[in-house]
């Protein structure tokens, strides 16, 4: 075992951390060294119906569904102060849970710090509006929590991406019940059992931790379920989207992006280079929304190239925990495996691999999921590595000659979560950033996000959005009430 990770992990429900139903327990395994790390309760379908059980009740007769907004939002900001005095503590058990570096980390949870005391100061202006009508009547709309809501969270961003729902949903009053990834539950476990120490009633914040196809589909198809939140793969995102049609309930879904990166000829390379590496290194490329495809002008691209690379050979890689380490681990060894996998199909299809492309060997990293940052150029268009997300470190390079051939590409892909710009010139960059399907586009910067901005795709990148002053409201029910205030009429 590794210091600063327990041994053991239990479900949390109700305010309590308690073992799943069949007493099954899974070992993760540190992406760093391939070795164990902890073992966390494994959660099967009963578990998963007995949260929705207990968040229900706890809806029903706690005061957290309440008026009393701004008592959720003091208890809401007492659990983000916890969390900063304690973060690097959970950044740490991030790290060495998922492999990510700790300075990445540090950014995970500092947004999430964040995240809270934004969703906080929401929790008291939620409000309805009143609406002119005929007569002697008033009509007014009340925004009401919609009651258990359910957030299925991925391994690559575990805390992060967990609470960009979660902390709206309780902002707005709802009990939530929490499916962290099987390979990361370990943050969202911890922080379930730091809301008890925050005051959160028990059984508003549940963590299950157990099989997406288990407790995941258990927890949407349950009766109680009132909105659903995903962030994964499309294949099992549709699956969500089925299951939750069956009983008519809400679903954000974000499913993942094959992000372009269009560099004009007068754009500052030197700063391009930079913010495209990072786009796509950072995280070991393991994100939804990675400049994943780099679409140069022809007249900069040879240049721009070089100095990616350079770059890329640059990487310090090791344990996410070791100081000056700028790229950790993928998640598990199945992950490389997929990875390295594009590599090898594309060079097989003759693309050129002008940096990485291969394992790293040298001890001690090749006891762990390391790859070299990757850059490929010269791809047939057909490449599988072109069309679908590998998500991992691996830029996959193009050239274009004018800005319609720039769009065309850009927008050849059946995502449309991310792309970026890099220019001198707004005048350049406005026209072509209406003209990208996408539904966040960056200009001259690398991915970058807050809690008050917007999250969301275009296409098959997914349904609804996540963060931004709308994310709590899209956690309540709109009820419109009519009152007639006349007179009634006397009698003769």
């Amino acid at each position: 075992m590794t210091e600063a990770v327990e041994p053991s992990y239990e479900l949390f429900i109700g305010g309590a951390s308690i073992p799943s139903s069949s007493g099954e327990r899974q070992t993760l395994i540190d992406p760093a060294n391939n070795r164990p790390l902890a073992a966390v309760a494994r959660g099967h379908a009963d578990d998963a119906r007995h949260a929705m059980e207990v968040a229900q009740a706890a809806f029903e007769a706690s005061w957290w569904a309440s008026d009393d907004g701004a008592r959720r939002g003091k208890t809401l900001f007492r659990l983000a102060q916890k969390l900063e005095e304690r973060l690097e503590e959970f950044a740490r058990l991030e790290t060495l849970n998922m492999g990510k570096t700790l300075r990445e980390s540090r950014g995970d949870v500092g947004f999430v710090v964040r995240t809270l005391e934004y969703a906080a100061g929401l929790a008291d202006k939620i409000q309805g509006e009143t609406i002119p009508v005929p007569g002697a009547r008033l009509d007014l709309t009340l925004r009401e929590p919609l009651g258990v809501t359910v957030h299925i969270a991925p391994w690559n961003y575990p805390l992060l991406l967990a609470m960009r729902s979660v902390a709206p949903a309780l902002a707005a009053g709802n009990a939530v019940v929490l499916k962290p990834a099987s390979l990361t539950p370990l943050t969202a476990l911890a922080l379930g059992r730091m809301s008890k120490e925050a005051l959160v009633p028990d059984g508003i914040f549940n963590v299950v931790p157990g099989p997406g196809k288990d407790v995941g589909e258990t927890l949407v198809a349950d009766a109680r379920c009132r909105s659903v939140s995903f962030t994964g793969g499309g294949t099992a995102g549709r699956r969500i989207a089925e299951v939750a049609a069956q009983h008519v309930v809400p679903a954000t879904l974000e499913l993942g992006g094959k992000g372009p990166v269009v560099v004009l000829p007068d754009a500052d390379l030197d700063r391009a280079a930079r913010g495209v590496a990072f786009g796509i290194f950072g995280n070991a490329g393991q994100m939804c929304w990675a400049g994943s495809r780099l679409l140069a002008h022809e007249s900069v691209a040879e240049t721009l190239l070089s100095k990616i690379a350079r770059i890329a050979e640059k990487y310090a890689l090791g344990p996410g925990v070791a100081e000056g380490v700028e790229m950790g681990p993928l998640v598990s060894r199945e992950h490389l495996e997929s990875v390295l996998q594009f590599i090898t199909e594309a060079e097989a299809s003759g693309a050129k691999v002008v940096a990485g492309g291969r394992r790293a060997t040298d001890a001690p990293l090749q006891e762990g999921n390391f790859l070299r940052p990757t850059v490929l150029s010269q791809l047939p268009a057909p490449a599988r590595v072109l069309k679908e997300e590998v998500f991992g470190p691996v830029l996959s390079a193009a050239t274009f000659t004018d800005t319609d051939d720039a769009v065309r590409q850009a927008n050849d892909t059946r995502y449309g979560l991310f792309a970026s710009v890099w220019t001198k010139e707004l005048a350049h960059a406005i026209p072509l950033a209406r003209r990208l399907e996408s539904g966040m586009v960056s200009i001259n910067e690398a991915p970058s996000t807050f809690p008050q901005t917007p999250f969301a795709g275009f296409k098959e990148s997914g349904l609804g959005f996540e963060q931004g002053i709308d994310s709590v409201r899209s956690y309540t029910r709109r009820k419109n009430v009519l009152i007639n205030y006349s007179l009634p009429k006397p009698k003769n």
